[in-house]
């Protein structure tokens, strides 16, 4: 059923943008190779909405406003924007925010539609030189297909009539670049926004995002694959330059000349005296200087263009494993396996860019990123992608739970080459079964019937398995199925709320049940009452 378009719509494009980019971000990568090949336009894109969401998130007082809501995400995206693509998005989410705010909620069709069209203009006066065949083109074609939409549309109709205007202009972009149709490829800033429109449109209808097969490829229909794509002449702008930057308004147009004389894809957003500024130059200093003259430039990040080995600072010859764990209990286990923890706590999971920053303060050549949690695999994964740009051979092994990362750092062995101790430790984690025992916070559908807040959840696998009243009970009953289909180690890991005794009474059911299967205790401290592993 059609949805209004408030906050509650707002949190759940977030959420959907974050699964169709991660999900597609290797394709978006792939495709990138305008304005410069480096295979890095999905990953930003996806890193710039995490960063909105996450402020969405952040500022959910109970009953958000539809205009908090929009101005968090605006908010968000601009002070996490990265590389070109993500600055742009940043800058249509702010012209969105611009109009959605200062009108009625929910926001009616009408409304939409001059989100839609102000976003496409603000985004093409914050660029220096546009450039048709681009995101820009992308984003004025849905404006375009929002406003010639029937009359007596409704506000889901308006978002679908836009994705649908974007899909289409996305597939005509090689028409428009010529680099684009020698690699046989649409543009990768413009597929990443119409995964963001899709995401509108899955929000506001009803629907799953992406739900048709195949309507949003990554190549142009019928166009050779981008294996021939040739690479970018970087020659002359050798470095991306992105800061923010608190300057008052009248500040930005001397800013703006300075920079597009020291290089190219000049793009700054923003306004009410904070600004995004990305920049393609060969005088990085000279950027900076630019934005130190006209205010206070903070969150530097210079990073080289070109994927040229020599360019690289060199890396110790070490090898480690980082480890995101749930509870103090379970990070001291893996520091004292050598490994590097990233304690998180409930409700604040990790987003890439911690990720990629807990990677890099490694300090090592080699890292095996364990995230120990089905939903921190795309933010794993465009970590990994953000610490290979910099030179660091990483490789994420897709634990689901802190018991599976428990099992792979055990057999991890650091003399073995990367890829074999890659491979044993990705064994190990799929061999490893893994349950919980929860306690439900609100009424919800589960695989084991309707829960209510308060009753105690036993997983298995990711699944509730069972639902009871008694913390002790289920967790007997999930140890008992999990080791009907056999096993040789159980591990036991006690969490906050835990009741006094239920290891030793989870130890005995072994014992006198399961002859030949060894149990080991641990104190995780994490948030949720047990967790529980069997190899």
């Amino acid at each position: 059923m059609p949805q209004p378009l408030d906050a509650e719509a707002v949190r759940r494009w977030c959420r959907f943008s974050l699964d169709v980019l991660g999900r597609d971000r290797e394709d978006i990568d792939a495709i990138n190779v305008y304005p410069v090949a480096d295979g890095d336009t999905g990953t930003n894109l996806y890193l710039t909405v995490e960063s909105a969401a996450q402020a969405v998130a952040a500022a959910d007082s109970g009953t958000p406003t539809l205009a908090e809501a929009v101005r968090a995400m605006a908010h968000g995206a601009l002070i996490g924007a990265r590389g070109n693509s993500g600055t742009i998005l940043a800058q249509l989410l702010r012209g969105m925010a611009d109009v959605l705010a200062a009108g009625p909620e929910p926001a009616g069709p009408d409304t939409l539609r001059r989100a839609l069209r102000h976003a496409a203009r603000s985004a093409y006066e914050a660029v220096a030189h546009p450039v048709e065949g681009t995101m820009l083109t992308v984003a004025t074609a849905a404006a375009d297909a929002a406003a010639t939409a029937p009359g007596g549309a409704r506000t889901a109709d308006i978002a679908s009539a836009a994705c649908d205007g974007a899909r289409h202009a996305l597939a005509a972009t090689p028409d428009h670049l010529q680099v684009l149709a020698d690699a046989g490829v649409v543009d990768a800033g413009g597929s990443g926004l119409v995964a963001v429109l899709d995401a509108l449109d899955a929000a506001l209808s009803g629907r799953p995002p992406a739900g048709r097969p195949g309507e949003r490829r990554g190549r142009a229909p019928g166009r050779r694959g981008c294996d021939a794509a040739p690479a970018a002449d970087a020659a002359g702008t050798g470095y991306e330059v992105i800061y923010l930057l608190d300057a008052p308004d009248s500040a930005v147009p001397a800013l703006r000349a300075r920079l597009d004389a020291l290089g190219d894809s000049l793009v700054v957003v923003g306004g009410d005296g904070l600004w995004n500024v990305h920049v393609h130059t060969a005088r990085p200093g000279a950027a900076v200087e630019a934005g130190v003259e006209a205010g206070r430039p903070h969150r530097i990040g210079i990073s080289v263009l070109t994927d040229d080995a020599a360019h690289r600072p060199p890396r110790a010859d070490t090898r480690t494993v980082v480890s995101v764990m749930p509870g103090e209990g379970l990070a001291g286990l893996c520091r004292e396996a050598g490994a590097t923890a990233l304690t998180v706590h409930p409700g604040e999971p990790p987003g890439g860019a911690e990720l990629a920053a807990a990677v890099l303060a490694a300090r090592a050549g080699e890292v095996v990123l364990l995230p120990n949690d089905d939903s921190l695999w795309h933010a794993a994964s465009a970590a990994a992608e953000q610490a290979r740009a910099a030179g660091v051979r990483v490789a994420v092994v897709p634990t689901r739970s802190p018991v599976q990362g428990i099992a792979a750092l055990a057999v991890h062995a650091p003399e073995r080459r990367f890829d074999e101790d890659v491979v044993a430790m990705t064994a190990a984690a799929g061999a490893t079964r893994f349950g919980e025992v929860a306690v439900a916070q609100h009424e919800s559908w589960t695989m084991a019937g309707i829960c209510q807040a308060g009753d105690v959840l036993g997983l298995v696998d990711g699944d509730v398995a069972v639902i009871g009243g008694d913390l002790g009970q289920v967790a007997a009953d999930v140890l008992e199925r999990m080791l009907s289909a056999g096993g040789e180690l159980v591990t036991l890991v006690i969490g906050a709320g835990a009741p006094s005794g239920l290891a030793a009474r989870l130890c005995e059911q072994v014992r006198r049940g399961h002859l030949g299967v060894d149990t080991v205790v641990c104190e995780g401290r994490q948030g949720v009452p047990l967790l529980i592993g069997v190899e």
